[in-house]
């Protein structure tokens, strides 16, 4: 599977760029109760630092990408703005499973939006641009979603994910043994950290699910 970038991204936002990472041979489980234990802890320091999600400087950087790429960040809000917006709120975030709880961890923790896919519910290569009038999906909030002028990955039977809102489709359950994520870098991070951050990303994923990991920064 090849995974590519519509150059029109990076003329609109230069230095555009993602980090995937490929799991294989994964078991997504009940989240274990030492992941469980961590997040709350991580959720509850934020919490004291009484800061808003706009301090960080994860979200205020793809608030400006968004408002580049012709997107209404206020609108539609990156998927880790909106977690980190309810987080400090002193809302709890429900568990979900293994996989997506530790994926949710990774948005706070960074703060920019990540995405977990079951691998094997893509179809061919995948491609990050922006959305046309065909793109639409069932969302996971249960929506059907019209993903026109947004930001989006799409394999060959269409889009499947976004920094917004990901797709039914492509959904992690108990069921995958492989995933993709996708990490939407922050364009100012260069090469050698984008990397670095994969690699923790990629260590505690397998760490909690195991498997093998690959890392790939484009």
């Amino acid at each position: 599977m090849m995974i590519t970038i519509n150059p029109k991204l990076n003329e609109l936002v230069p230095n555009f760029k993602i980090g995937t990472i490929t799991y294989h041979d994964i078991a997504i489980s009940e989240s274990p109760q030492m992941i469980k234990g961590r997040f709350q802890l991580f959720t509850e320091s934020l919490r004291l630092e009484e800061k808003n999600a706009a301090d960080y400087p994860g979200v205020a950087e793809y608030r400006k990408v968004f408002k580049s790429l012709g997107m209404d960040p206020s609108r539609y809000r990156p998927a880790s703005e909106a977690l980190l917006r309810r987080v400090l709120s002193g809302k709890d975030l429900s568990a979900i499973n293994s996989g997506v709880d530790v994926n949710n961890f990774f948005s706070i923790r960074f703060a920019i939006p990540i995405g977990l896919y079951n691998l094997d519910g893509i179809e061919g290569d995948v491609e990050i641009d922006l959305g046309s009038a065909e793109d639409t999906y069932e969302g996971l909030n249960g929506r059907e979603m019209n993903m026109e002028g947004k930001l989006l990955s799409r394999d060959e039977v269409g889009a499947f994910g976004s920094p917004i809102v990901d797709s039914k489709r492509t959904m992690v359950d108990e069921s995958v043994k492989n995933a993709l994520h996708i990490v939407y870098l922050q364009p100012s991070m260069d090469k050698s950290e984008a990397h670095e951050l994969l690699e923790s990303m990629a260590k505690m994923f397998t760490q909690v699910n195991g498997g093998s990991a690959e890392i790939q920064v484009i």
